[in-house]
């Protein structure tokens, strides 16, 4: 058996890219290790979400560890930055923030857990996080450099199809119920990679309902409302049903299925 590290930003970025792969790790019986950069700290929520008092990173820690349990992971670990909002925003800069942290200095907390845990696989983000959020860019910098520290057998990037997502969008623009938060199509084209770019696909259809459910476990930034959970079953499906990964090193000759290497 394997062990599978998942590197990620925030608090329900595990269950939105990787979720479906985790769980199925998990279930074939590999050990599968969830680590967040951050607390989400900065995370939009809705007035009265919050018991009075409670801050925000509190709840979203508790949500990920329901998340994790969802998914059955076997451990989860936090290494200990804050949000660092959005590019642009002055809390780039603030001290402790996961963006302003020396790679090599995150990149050893990181590595510290991978040797701990013998990972022979560690997920990180494609170099632009995705969308150009500074943390994602930065778990794509310091998850690269830890792996290296280690020498990390295998190294995926998660990312997004974008051409794939692109055509969902474009053929359903009414699949979504009125009052729900959906995305831009404009912004959906400057997601991920263009799908030459990727490696390895993985059919996560199995365990669709469990991804699902690990979303709906971060309450306080995915709403009944969102598009994440408000698409109708066969959209959700075509849109969650695949995840997508980057295998860093030189390209596999086959298209592959799974992140230990299995091809179509």
């Amino acid at each position: 058996m394997s062990t599978l590290v998942f590197f990620h930003a925030h608090p329900d970025d595990e269950a939105i890219a990787t979720g479906g792969t985790m769980a199925q790790a998990a279930d074939a019986g590999h050990r599968v290790v969830l680590v967040v950069a951050t607390k989400g700290e900065h995370g939009e929520v809705p007035d009265g979400f919050l018991d009075p008092g409670e801050p925000l990173w509190r709840r979203r820690v508790h949500e990920t560890e329901q998340s994790a349990a969802i998914l059955r992971a076997a451990r989860v670990e936090f290494l200990g930055y804050a949000d660092s909002g959005m590019m642009g925003e002055a809390r780039n800069d603030a001290p402790g923030s996961f963006w302003s942290a020396k790679v090599e200095e995150a990149a050893q907390r990181l590595a510290t857990i991978l040797r701990e845990e013998r990972a022979d696989v560690l997920t990180v983000y494609d170099d632009h996080g995705g969308y150009g959020h500074p943390d994602h860019i930065q778990v794509h910098r310091v998850g690269v450099r830890a792996a290296e520290m280690v020498e990390t057998p295998r190294v995926y990037e998660a990312t997004i199809d974008r051409d794939a997502v692109t055509e969902l969008a474009t053929e359903h623009p009414e699949g979504l119920p009125d009052g729900t938060d959906a995305p831009d199509l404009e912004a959906i084209k400057e997601l991920g990679v263009p799908g030459a770019e990727i490696t390895t696909r993985v059919d996560v259809g199995d365990v669709l309902d469990r991804k699902r459910a690990a979303m709906r476990a971060h309450a306080s930034q995915i709403s009944e409302t969102s598009w994440f959970l408000a698409l109708p079953p066969d959209v959700y499906a075509a849109m969650f049903g695949t995840e997508w990964f980057i295998r860093r090193g030189e390209r596999p000759a086959v298209p592959e299925t799974s992140l230990l290497g299995e091809a179509r």
